[in-house]
């Protein structure tokens, strides 16, 4: 299996008119994968039943989301860290921030090695 990419024409950010165009690579998806081809693929791997695994993904989601609208981390060892941040505009003083001036959160993830590491050796096809 590879990455496809595609190759798009970009300005240069920040110049008017986009200054000079040059060509940049981007990922072509290849589809999805949903829950049903997660479960699929881990059932290979252990002795759990399609519903045990479910069970444990739809828990994992309910306590991540627990945890970050509490403000904390969420480490999952080789597999990466997801934490709350957010966008707010500014006061001129400490003292006149108010949380009116916050915009959002959102939450950020931070893939483990593992991951990481994953793709720093993947192929890369040009797509059709």
């Amino acid at each position: 299996m590879s990455i496809k990419y595609s190759l798009i024409e970009r300005g240069k950010p920040g110049v008017a008119g986009g200054g000079e165009k040059r060509w940049y690579a981007v990922v072509k998806n290849d589809g999805e994968a949903t829950i049903d081809d997660l479960v699929s693929e881990i059932e290979k791997f252990s002795s759990l039943s399609e519903s045990d695994i479910r069970g444990v993904i739809i828990a994992l989601e309910n306590v991540i989301h627990k945890q970050l609208v509490n403000g904390k981390i969420i480490r999952l060892d080789k597999l990466g860290s997801f934490y709350p941040s957010l966008s707010s505009g500014s006061a001129e003083t400490e003292e006149k921030f108010n949380v009116s001036l916050i915009k959002g959160a959102k939450v950020n993830y931070r893939p483990g090695k593992r991951i990481s590491d994953a793709l720093s050796t993947a192929v890369f096809t040009k797509a059709k």
